[in-house]
């Protein structure tokens, strides 16, 4: 932090008023069959993680930690999307595509606070899976209402200061040669290389504290599943192992995807850039993961149940 201080002082105030944002494209062939596109991936987005949102709240039986968790994936999905979509699909159509330095700010503000946040719950949402499986008859007990609460508060804290401590040493940089970011929205990494500030503390502060999140994060879902898949061994019935391991292996690999995507965009070097890549990398992991979000997780928590159902027998017999 108070390094952050010392590069404000030594570096001028940035005059930037707005940013333009170059966009998936310059090809104006695609703009219209790419809006297209975008608007439904968004609307299926919206639909998706609105409805399984509405459908917990509203049905008694899915009052459990694991849909609590899941409600709020969705929404944190769902407000992902939302702060880069309608720009987008406005930046698509539009002969200018400005963003205002206030609301590039917000949004970037917003884009690292919901990443977080969806690394920590997948974490969170991990543990219980674990908790279910491998120590079912305590699993009412341990998952208390109380403690899924404060889980869940402490990810969104987690994730705001997190934000706020980045946005914060941002905010103090100067743009003195250009104002066009090579983006489809205001992506941190991408105004620290348009800053003609020295952002080396930027990028440790960056490395850092993202690294650390994501990185525990990912040990936590490793750790939980190793468990998880060693339970599912004792489990008597081959058809109740092959659909639990079913659902792990599916489960993996969207969580390796989404956390493999995030490492890549935030913990490289600036040096080591591919815009096109990063641009499709963002695509998938802002647009597309949050689209089939609402559907991975809720056929793995329900086969997950399931598996849960066969441990608890075995539990019982013994």
């Amino acid at each position: 932090m108070f390094l952050c201080s010392e590069e404000m002082e030594k570096g001028n105030h940035s005059e930037a008023t707005e940013f333009i944002l170059s966009g998936l494209t310059d090809r104006p062939e695609l703009q219209v069959p790419l809006f297209v596109l975008f608007l439904l991936i968004y609307g299926v987005t919206l639909v998706g993680n609105g409805g399984m949102i509405l459908l917990i709240t509203i049905d008694p039986r899915l009052h459990t930690p694991m849909y609590f968790f899941l409600s709020n994936l969705c929404f944190c999905d769902l407000c992902f999307s939302s702060m880069i979509s309608p720009k987008m699909l406005l930046n698509f159509l539009a002969e200018k595509k400005i963003i205002s330095y206030t609301a590039c700010t917000v949004q970037m503000y917003l884009f690292l606070s919901f990443a977080d946040v969806e690394c920590l719950l997948l974490a969170v949402m991990a543990y219980d899976r674990y908790v279910a499986i491998c120590n079912p008859l305590l699993y009412t007990v341990t998952m208390s209402r109380q403690l899924c609460k404060g889980l869940v508060a402490g990810v969104y804290a987690v994730g705001m200061v997190d934000s706020m401590i980045h946005t914060f040493c941002t905010l103090h940089l100067s743009f003195c040669s250009s104002n066009i970011i090579n983006h489809f929205f205001c992506d941190i990494t991408q105004l620290l290389v348009l800053s003609c500030s020295d952002t080396r503390i930027n990028e440790i502060v960056m490395f850092a504290f993202v690294g650390c999140i994501v990185v525990s994060s990912l040990v936590t879902v490793l750790l939980s599943y190793v468990y998880i898949i060693s339970t599912i061994l004792q489990i008597r019935s081959a058809e109740g192992r092959h659909k639990a391991f079913s659902t792990c292996t599916f489960h993996l690999i969207a969580v390796v995807l989404f956390y493999g995507i995030q490492l890549f965009m935030c913990l490289r070097p600036t040096s080591s850039y591919s815009m096109d890549t990063d641009k499709v990398a963002s695509v998938f992991y802002m647009l597309v993961i949050p689209m089939l979000n609402p559907l991975i997780y809720t056929c793995c928590g329900l086969l997950l149940s399931s598996s849960a159902d066969h441990v608890v027998s075995i539990k019982h017999n013994e």
